[in-house]
């Protein structure tokens, strides 16, 4: 009962209303394991530098995540500065610093290539198929990409989804990808493309999730405590892919369970900053949550 996520390990710079970070830890394949790690072992793979802190490295540890396939290079860990204003939906981002994220290839050990449920985080898609072709057939492969990778390797990224059986996307994201405008006529085209299931994020208005038997949306869990959606997206993702592996089974009831626990998760994500939350997140919390969360849409 395993899982790999490839992704980027990070050091954030964030500024809200609410306060200041330097240098936190992040990046989409830590925000998308404090999650998964409450339902399967996660295997995560990505890149950082020597200026990474050890301290991070330890931390990751503690929580229970392989770190067989984190890779430690020469040269600087990538870094993002982002600052949320007004309602917080959109992050301004203020730099980018890919560092070592600009030579990586991913490598895994034997027994990882045989997991068989796979999360393609937002990286560079080239990235992303390079980690897949060495996988040993895989039953679940889902990815997520962002506006960067769809304007700068529209190519690649479609060649990807060719090979994945979920694509995760916010709502402008498929639109641009799909050149469409309607979310239903998107999420469609989308799957023509190749992927069967296709979960596109709102935000604050929940998810939307399409497949050719069935159509599902859920609104986001209602709270007050809105402090950094950094990583909320990635955090949405680790709930509904670590649910799936822990159960097994594909199936219209397992996919909206799937969706409610992703969508519960990332409402702990946004409470504090970085993984301040979720990090201390245990099961008991989030099912506490989940209760109230299906009270609240009947299902």
């Amino acid at each position: 009962m395993s899982l790999v996520v490839l992704g980027t390990v990070a050091l954030d710079t964030v500024k809200t209303p609410f306060g200041f970070r330097k240098h936190m830890l992040g990046g989409s394949a830590v925000h998308f394991a404090m999650s998964a790690r409450l339902f399967t072992n996660v295997n995560l793979v990505a890149i950082v530098g020597y200026d990474f802190p050890q301290k991070y490295i330890d931390f990751l540890q503690r929580k229970g995540i392989v770190l067989t396939s984190l890779i430690k290079d020469n040269g600087k860990t990538f870094k993002w500065k982002g600052e949320y204003r007004g309602d917080l939906n959109t992050a301004l981002t203020l730099s980018t610093e890919l560092g070592v994220l600009s030579v990586f290839k991913p490598s895994i050990s034997k027994a990882q290539r045989r997991i068989k449920h796979i999360f393609l985080a937002n990286v560079d898609p080239d990235i992303q198929r390079h980690l897949l072709v060495h996988m040993c057939s895989p039953q679940l492969v889902a990815s997520d990409s962002m506006n960067y990778w769809i304007k700068h390797k529209r190519k690649s990224l479609l060649r990807l989804l060719k090979q994945v059986d979920i694509y995760v996307a916010n709502d402008q994201e498929a639109r641009d990808l799909s050149g469409e405008s309607n979310l239903i006529k998107a999420a469609k085209s989308l799957s023509a493309r190749g992927p069967k299931m296709i979960l596109i994020k709102k935000g604050e208005h929940g998810v939307l999730f399409y497949s050719d038997k069935f159509i599902f949306s859920l609104p986001a869990y209602s709270t007050e405590k809105v402090v950094d959606p950094t990583g909320a997206g990635d955090t949405f993702a680790g709930g509904f892919m670590g649910y799936l592996t822990k159960i097994k089974k594909i199936s219209q009831s397992n996919i909206k369970n799937a969706l409610a626990y992703g969508t519960v998760a990332a409402s702990f994500n946004i409470e504090s900053f970085g993984v301040e939350r979720t990090s201390i997140l245990t099961p008991k919390d989030l099912n506490r949550r989940m209760t109230k969360f299906k009270k609240l849409v009947l299902f």
